[in-house]
């Protein structure tokens, strides 16, 4: 490696060129050394820091199963997350920071648990998966690793994510292990219903109710009830945008989802959820005295999620997915607010 970047440094060097007699001696690249054309190609570490990169520079034996748990993909992992901040957050005591080292937990939490979640998923439709693009390349469909070996994968983060949960009290363990059957059941809901997207709502949002009860020993249902049906509304609206990718797809293999069901009337359908769940979090933000800061950031959502569907193309798989993996900075800007808001108290 370090013969290769000599030579080229000295190549780029006109004089040094000239006086080593490289002018005219130039070697086709075609005429490199195998071995040296890979290391140039492909070198050793990630070219980037992004999820993606470090999952294809993990040994190829990992790498199956880090795929699965959509280690690549990390959009899911906030989307998952970010309620369960907005939770602690708010139940932070006037003046003071989150807690941070339950924001620290809860990180650890929804990754193992969206990781058991796509696990789940893609053992329930590994058939399906086959047969649409986007997804037939996933580890199980593609054959990578055996439905066994996702059991015994599944086994390992789901202990895991029990470890972490048993850090918290016994009112937040009961309340977290109840979200399990939502977590089995949601990949089932496709079959049987056209709204699979709000049983996700129910599932992905179990943390607004957790991350408060975690900090404060019980839910106080006034705030956290609003907050969980406004994050609800909220997943309506990414996972509707991102079920728009695959709806030519789950019309030959027979699924449902809420894009299929309001069609052309979308936008209309996401402005409703968009609206319903402003107007919770203003109730949410009422109900534990929050200030202007948090109320600055409601109002930046609904701009946010207003352009997202105004700007919005159904037909346009690029855009969809885009529109999609955006909404992380929706989440971020309410957890911002939150915090701020305890701060101006």
């Amino acid at each position: 490696m370090a013969a290769a970047l000599l030579a080229r440094w000295c190549w780029g060097v006109p004089g040094l060129r000239d006086t080593l007699g490289l002018r005219a001696a130039r070697l086709p690249l075609a005429a490199a050394p195998p071995l040296l054309l890979r290391r140039l190609a492909a070198p050793p570490w990630p070219r980037s820091f992004s999820a993606a990169e470090l999952v294809r520079a993990a040994p190829a034996p990992l790498q199956p199963y880090l795929r699965l748990m959509r280690l690549h993909q990390p959009a899911g992992t906030w989307l998952l997350y970010l309620p369960c901040t907005w939770s602690i957050g708010l139940a932070a005591a006037p003046g003071c920071l989150p807690d941070w080292h339950m924001l620290s937990l809860f990180g650890v939490g929804a990754v193992l648990m969206r990781g058991a979640g796509c696990t789940i998923n893609d053992m329930w439709d590994r058939d399906y998966d086959r047969q649409v693009a986007r997804t037939a390349s996933r580890p199980l469909a593609a054959g990578d690793i055996s439905t066994f070996q996702s059991l015994v994968f599944l086994g390992g983060q789901l202990s895991l994510a029990l470890c972490v949960l048993l850090c918290l009290n016994y009112y937040s363990i009961i309340l977290g292990a109840s979200s399990l059957f939502l977590v089995i059941t949601y990949p089932l809901m496709k079959r049987i219903t056209y709204w699979p997207q709000l049983v996700l709502g129910f599932t992905f949002n179990w943390g607004a109710l957790l991350g408060w009860s975690a900090i404060k020993g019980s839910c106080e249902w006034s705030v956290c009830l609003p907050l969980y049906f406004a994050g609800v509304m909220w997943t309506l609206v990414y996972d509707t945008i991102y079920a728009h990718q695959d709806k030519r797809d789950d019309i030959m293999i027979g699924v449902k989802s809420t894009a299929l069901h309001f069609k052309k009337d979308t936008k209309q359908w996401l402005s409703g959820f968009s609206l319903a769940m402003l107007l919770s979090l203003c109730v949410t933000g009422v109900n534990c005295s929050q200030t202007l800061p948090y109320y600055s950031a409601v109002a930046a959502v609904g701009a946010h999620l207003a352009h997202q569907i105004y700007t919005l193309d159904i037909d346009k798989p690029e855009d969809c997915w885009k529109k999609f993996a955006s909404n992380r900075t929706v989440g971020i800007l309410l957890f911002v607010g939150i915090v701020l808001g305890n701060l101006w108290k």
